[in-house]
């Protein structure tokens, strides 16, 4: 590995943290031949919390994971996408060359963003144990039947408090609202992959297709491809590999 060698960082989604990517970064020991970031977003995992969260300030607060490096391709999901759109930007002083976003979900009802905001309002629960507040995390995260709940995703995901089990994630977290998807594109300075599993109901091929000709669908996977096949997403890193050679 060299320092002109590209950074591959990685952003999980909304209620996730840092660990959904372990099986993805196994299959890349021979596949990228830099480092790879792979951070908790702020309010998730062992980051600190916000006083308020925007598209903005997350994308500030990762920016620091990957500061001073030339050469990033970013891979992100869900919020995690939406992110890595942002930090493309160029506004943060993060030489992003080549980003995917997988599963960003692009469509937002009335609806949903004021559930989002509920959720976002709610007072931190106290659960009575932990098997009850890893299958509320688990469900939160989308992740029931994907990860053992005895895994490092879910060691990090909870955590014992006075009283019983709580979670990790702010919940505040879930009120930063839909991604400006137009603006985001147009102002991104680098190579743009979109991509989906194609069970995924949050984020369906034709709603991709409003926004690039050639959106990838990630066969017989949903919302979280990443974690139900880490390899298929080898072909993805490829791609983002190849543009980031190619913006040097």
């Amino acid at each position: 590995m060299t320092d002109t060698e590209p950074v591959l960082l990685l952003l999980h989604g909304l209620g996730a943290n840092r660990h959904v990517w372990r099986g993805l970064e196994r299959e890349l020991a021979d596949r990228w031949p830099g480092e790879c970031v792979a951070p908790d977003l702020p309010g998730h995992g062992e980051a600190p919390a916000l006083r308020h969260y925007s598209f903005g300030r997350m994308a500030a607060e990762v920016a620091d994971s990957v500061a001073g490096r030339d050469h990033v391709a970013v891979l992100g999901h869900s919020l995690g996408g939406a992110l890595a759109l942002t930090l493309a930007s160029g506004w943060f002083g993060v030489g992003v060359s080549a980003v995917c976003g997988l599963g960003i979900k692009l469509r937002w009802s009335a609806e949903e963003l004021a559930k989002a905001a509920q959720v976002a309002a709610r007072p931190p629960r106290v659960l009575p144990d932990r098997a009850e507040a890893a299958n509320r995390w688990l469900r939160g995260a989308g992740l029931t039947g994907l990860v053992d709940e005895n895994g490092p995703e879910v060691a990090a995901g909870i955590a014992e408090t006075e009283g019983g089990w709580r979670l990790t994630v702010d919940q505040r977290a879930f009120g930063v609202g839909a991604p400006d998807m137009t603006g985001l594109l147009a102002a991104c300075r680098a190579r743009v992959v979109l991509a989906a599993g194609e069970s995924d109901p949050m984020c369906p091929a034709a709603h991709l297709r409003e926004h690039v000709r050639d959106p990838v669908v990630l066969t017989g996977l949903g919302h979280n491809a990443h974690v139900q096949d880490p390899a298929a997403l080898l072909p993805l890193l490829d791609r983002l590999g190849e543009a980031a050679k190619q913006a040097r």
